[in-house]
């Protein structure tokens, strides 16, 4: 096989970067804003399709399917909950194995079976359960739900998988070394998040609305059509894509620290953290930056122990028994941040109320537009909160953003803690306005009157803007606190908030609906809303996101950030390569 030459590569090709024939990726031919079009496309169709299936799902399941509202909340959270944790198993597969570019192909292929399963469990009259008579209804049974779930999970496979790389993969396309090309993929992400908000704007309107119009059957068809043209459109740039090599999962870096640890745990720490294995930056093809020992955690250290009874040669030693001292650091890092995560989660359970008990709410409500015959589909009501993200985005930057300058002397305005705190503050807003809201709907209710649905416009306002801040700030915090040797854990992170933050909504749904049933006063999640009591269930979440609040702001007053921390424990010495040579020859 010929070489390239030296002078070839320089200039004309992209160091770290290769075609989709394994050849160094030419500057010129591949790459850019053209290939990032291209892979903005899928995620555009992947948005639509997902928001599209669930924001409208629990009146297909409550309508239709004739389950009750508990049920069908807890099936709309799941399945976006299963589609978020599944990003971590789609990441995965993308660093160890198939690479950013083909778990985009292979997952958006299973994303278009599952919504083409979906379709079919929409059409074939055997897939659901016939209409109510005189309001005797009979729930869906157990094949007619298999293949609907079959459908929808399948659906949250591809999805996962989609989003674990579609982002990486754009940003691929440029090259961080180039100034231009820097600032180019900076404004790739401003357009990725308009894709998201796009995406969403379309599914919670048009798609909606085709399906409440139409039939489910013509609105989950067009998905399934969207993402398949969606995957056409990627392949078509197959030639043109600039793709990395892999770099390994980081979830195998953290499963290997704690092994190594735990293997080492019979070896005696020693006093000097500088006889610690590590290796030089660049040494041996390694590209991470050296990182300076910390005091914190200190059992993770055992896994940069060398073992004086056995050859201290790298290659005798396999990561699992040990590793370097800037790997363990790395994983240091990651377990400070989760006090951070795990107070964020609160935050996507009270989100999670947008997508099913208040588009509940949205369909026992007049849904008029001032007297017409028209009515908004109750899953529209979304919109409110899509708009309220887009217009709290420039909001902050031409308000908010000046006087946090002049308040904080910090030239990037709010720092992400302080975004994070302002989305938890605003969740709490919104689970009191939502409560105060649907009593009034309910005593309205009682009076024979039917409120106009616009009553709930301000809590999908709140959420919204409270999401613009938590989205941003969370992404921003663990962009820029995960190591750089991590760097798709921290899209793994993120993504996991929005998970467990729908699983969350779930178990409480469960055990409220549980505790409650049987209750003398009446269930507070009872199927006919105008029987139940949702605003109880609306300040229980209030109360839980308060408490939630205060652990945030403690977690938060002892959390450092990493360039701070880096500037202070740097001063505490470096340690060299020459000393951990010393200390195995001495072993």
């Amino acid at each position: 096989m010929a070489t390239i030459p030296e002078t070839t590569s320089k200039g004309k090709t992209v160091s770290d970067a290769w075609d989709f024939n394994g050849r160094p990726a030419v500057r010129s031919e591949t790459g850019g804003w053209t290939s990032a079009a291209m892979i903005l496309g899928v995620e555009l169709c992947e948005r639509l399709t997902t928001l599209g299936i669930a924001v409208n799902l629990v009146t297909y399941l409550t309508g239709t399917m004739h389950l009750g509202s508990a049920v069908s909340a807890n099936a709309v959270t799941n399945f976006l909950g299963t589609s978020f944790l599944l990003c971590l198993l789609g990441g995965f597969v993308a660093d160890s194995f198939l690479g950013r570019y083909l778990t985009i192909a292979v997952f958006t292929t299973v994303q278009a079976i599952g919504v083409s399963i979906l379709t079919i469990s929409t059409v074939a009259p055997g897939l659901r359960p016939p209409t109510c008579t005189n309001g005797d209804c009979v729930p869906a049974n157990g094949t007619q739900l298999g293949v609907l779930y079959l459908g929808l999970y399948v659906t949250a496979l591809g999805t996962g998988g989609v989003k674990s790389s579609v982002s990486g993969f754009g940003s691929d396309q440029f090259d961080e070394t180039d100034e231009s090309e820097r600032r180019r993929m900076l404004r790739f992400f401003s357009w990725f998040f308009f894709c998201i908000s796009f995406g969403s704007l379309l599914a919670v309107t048009v798609l909606v609305y085709i399906q409440d119009n139409l039939g489910r059957v013509w609105g989950y068809g067009i998905c399934a059509v969207a993402i398949l043209a969606g995957l056409a459109v990627f392949l078509s740039g197959t030639t043109r894509y600039r793709i990395k090599k892999l770099a390994g999962s980081p979830l195998t870096q953290v499963a290997s620290v704690v092994v190594a640890a735990w293997r080492n745990r019979g070896l005696q720490m020693p006093s000097d953290a500088s006889t610690l294995y590590d290796v030089d930056a660049g040494e041996k093809g390694r590209s991470k930056t050296k990182l300076p020992h910390t005091k914190e955690f200190r059992f993770l250290d055992r896994a940069a122990i060398i073992d004086g009874s056995t050859d201290c040669s790298p290659p005798s030693q396999t990561k699992w028994r040990l590793t370097t001292l800037t790997d363990v650091e790395e994983v240091k890092q990651v377990i400070r941040m989760l006090p951070i995560w795990a107070t964020t989660i609160m935050f996507w359970t009270v989100y999670a109320q947008m997508t099913t008990f208040s588009v509940s709410q949205a369909a026992v409500m007049d849904r008029r537009i001032a007297g017409s015959t028209f009515r908004i589909p109750a899953g529209s009501l979304t919109a409110f909160l899509v708009a309220s993200i887009l217009l709290a985005v420039p909001v902050y930057d031409r308000l908010i953003l000046p006087i946090a300058r002049r308040l904080t002397s910090n030239p990037h305005g709010l720092a992400p803690l302080q975004r994070i705190f302002l989305g938890l503050v605003l969740s709490i807003l919104t689970m009191t306005v939502s409560a105060v809201i649907e009593l009034k709907r309910l005593r309205a209710a009682k009076r024979g009157i039917t409120p106009s649905v616009f009553l709930l416009v301000p809590q999908f306002l709140l959420v919204g803007a409270g999401e613009a801040f938590i989205y941003i700030g969370q992404l921003d915090f663990f962009l820029k606190e995960c190591p750089k040797g991590m760097k798709t854990m921290s899209t793994g992170l993120f993504l996991s908030t929005l998970s467990l933050g729908f699983f969350l909504s779930s178990a409480l749904v469960t055990v409220v609906h549980m505790a409650t049933a049987k209750s003398a006063k009446g269930a507070w999640l009872a199927d006919d809303l105008n029987k139940g009591r949702l605003y109880d269930f609306y300040w229980l979440l209030a109360l839980l996101s308060a408490a939630n609040l205060v652990a945030f702001l403690v977690a938060a007053k002892g959390y450092v950030y990493k360039e701070e921390r880096m500037a202070a424990e740097e001063d505490g010495g470096v340690h060299g390569a020459e000393m951990v040579e010393e200390a195995c020859f001495q072993a």
